[in-house]
């Protein structure tokens, strides 16, 4: 990570007040900085605030009482010019410069994938990273690295929704993974035999992610929009949040045959009666699963 001429990349480091963090950042961008960061100044001291909701809520406030803010710069003349001129600003009011210091270079490729090691999901299942051997007890693995889209695995929604899958092994049952994020559930319910499988969502780059990794895992899905989906499945699974859930449960519900089964997920263990309240007029959820606060709801239809 060097700049043009070899020179290390340098990070301009502000303390800035809540209400100027976000002209601060829009200021940076147009000053050409390469990357801003934004956290909490006051991070592991008794003032720490935490900002970030429970999924599906909204977050108690916009901003921490103090941020500091890191902005990344080709040129050390560059971050000191920025520096500068930010502090001539009305907006800046209140914030300081801490200072400017050389990025040291790290090889940030194998410093990324040391974070990511294989996901167990049963003691013969696992998620694997493409840069890493399989476990010696691995009969069935999903190649996945890190990406744009959610499911790596690495999340409890995740793990429940494919251990679900492989206890009940959908062979030649025509599978539906609606919201499929990486494709994750949709490639797991292919390894254990699923066909014909479709799996969409409302963002094309979860599309895109989702046959990107089925190609890589040998497997072949029908990817797209939620408007492709036609006609009725075997097992319909959803691992998106209680909220969206709640508003897709016709929707999901009329896409299960008779005596097909539903399974859901990202919700939150304080959430199941609602969720078994909205369902009620077509199926009758249950808690199938439970890991760290979430629930897997699954029910046969009728």
């Amino acid at each position: 990570m060097a700049g043009a001429a070899g020179a290390p990349m340098v990070e301009l480091v502000l303390l800035v007040p809540e209400a100027g963090v976000e002209p601060v950042g829009d200021a940076l961008v147009a000053l050409d900085a390469l990357s801003v960061s934004v956290e909490d100044a006051d991070a592991l001291t008794p003032a720490e605030q935490a900002l970030f909701g429970e999924p599906g809520m909204p977050p108690p406030k916009e901003g921490w009482n103090r941020s500091r803010i890191v902005a990344l710069f080709q040129h050390e003349e560059a971050a000191r010019e920025a520096a500068s001129l930010l502090t001539l600003q009305d907006f800046f009011e209140g914030a300081q410069v801490i200072g400017v210091r050389v990025v040291v270079e790290q090889d940030w490729v194998r410093l990324t994938q040391s974070q990511f090691d294989p996901v167990e999901i049963t003691p013969t299942f696992w998620i694997v990273p493409s840069w890493h051997e399989p476990p010696a007890q691995a009969r069935e693995l999903i190649r996945l690295d890190p990406g744009l889209a959610f499911g790596t695995g690495t999340h409890p929604t995740t793990r429940m929704c494919l251990r679900w899958i492989a206890g009940h092994a959908p062979r030649g049952q025509r599978v539906l993974d609606y919201g499929c994020g990486s494709g994750i559930l949709a490639i797991g319910a292919a390894k254990f035999g699923a066909d014909p499988i479709v799996a969409v969502d409302i963002d094309p780059a979860a599309v895109e992610s989702t046959r990107l990794n089925a190609e890589a895992n040998g497997v072949g899905l029908m990817t797209g929009l939620p408007d492709v989906v036609d006609g009725s499945f075997d097992v319909v699974l959803a691992n998106i949040l209680a909220t969206p859930l709640k508003v897709l449960a016709p929707l999901l519900c009329d896409r299960v045959k008779p005596w097909g089964r539903l399974v859901l997920a990202g919700i939150l263990a304080r959430q199941e009666d609602e969720l078994r309240d909205a369902y009620a007029p077509w199926v009758d959820l249950r808690v199938s699963d439970e890991e760290d606060g979430w629930i897997l709801m699954t029910a046969t239809r009728a």
